[in-house]
């Protein structure tokens, strides 16, 4: 049997029948690797991670080359992968495309592109649009899952939302992404209103995924949601430590962390 591409793969994991596609997000080579070994088929990067990790600023366009480091040397994992390229590190089109190529080439299957600038504004409908269609005529087989942030920066104008999400389905994107949306039934109007798949950020405090599903939401990320915990649970032991407190557990053994790295050698 012709083995199925990857990219072909990656798609079809949006429209499977039991459940959402839950996205874990991962910030380097130990933290994708640990959750590819808990059965996760896809893996997305988190742009926060992968900021805070370099002292550089999420959101700013600042972290290009950290973000297509990251893609080479999770590209040959055992699993599919999707980068956060914030809203692709620049408004030049073109320049958006080959990014998108170097992270093609890089072993990406998907790429999130946000239309939510550092100033907390948005990019014109227009513009992202095109930056969307650029990538897609360079990669055309590359996932696109387009964000919009329209209630991330805390609006809630459905109208609006609905608008530019349609436009980006028209320019070609493969996916559509509305952090910050937690309403039950905005998201099932929602959904009413797409052609293309629809990707929830998970929230603790929000709905589970099964939920989420039963309104149609086809993908579910988890965001900056693992770097945090893991950040909280580090300084938290250490100041648990310093105060004499117990420490519940010591999480994966040296050699289990060790076993991790492998595919990077």
């Amino acid at each position: 049997m012709t083995p199925v591409p990857a990219e072909t793969a990656f798609a079809a994991l949006h429209r499977a029948a039991a459940s959402p596609l839950l996205i874990p997000n991962a910030w380097d080579h130990a933290s994708a690797s640990a959750l590819a070994a808990q059965g996760f088929p896809a893996i997305g990067t988190t742009s926060l991670g992968v900021a805070a990790a370099a002292g550089l600023p999420d959101g700013a366009g600042a972290t290009r080359a950290e973000t297509l480091l990251l893609a080479r040397r999770l590209g040959p994992g055992p699993y599919l992968l999707s980068v956060d390229a914030e809203s692709g590190y620049g408004d030049d089109p073109e320049e958006v495309a080959e990014l998108a190529r170097e992270l093609a080439e890089a072993g990406a299957v998907g790429i999130n592109l946000e239309d939510g600038r550092r100033d907390g504004t948005l990019a014109p409908v227009a513009l992202h649009a095109a930056k969307i269609a650029a990538v897609k005529a360079a990669v055309p087989d590359l996932f696109v899952n387009a964000r919009t942030d329209t209630y991330w920066l805390g609006g809630r104008e459905e109208a609006a939302t609905t608008h530019r999400l349609q436009a980006y389905e028209q320019a070609g994107a493969d996916g559509v992404f509305v952090p910050g949306l937690t309403d039950p039934a905005a998201i099932a109007a929602l959904v009413k209103r797409l052609e293309t798949p629809l990707n929830i950020l998970y929230t603790p405090s929000g709905l589970t995924v099964p939920r989420l599903g039963d309104l149609g939401v086809r993908r579910v990320s988890l965001g900056s949601l693992l770097f945090r915990t893991a950040l909280g649970a580090a300084s938290g032991a250490a100041a648990d430590i310093r105060a004499g407190r117990a420490v519940a557990g010591e999480g994966p053994a040296y050699a289990q962390v060790q076993a991790l790295i492998g595919p990077a050698l």
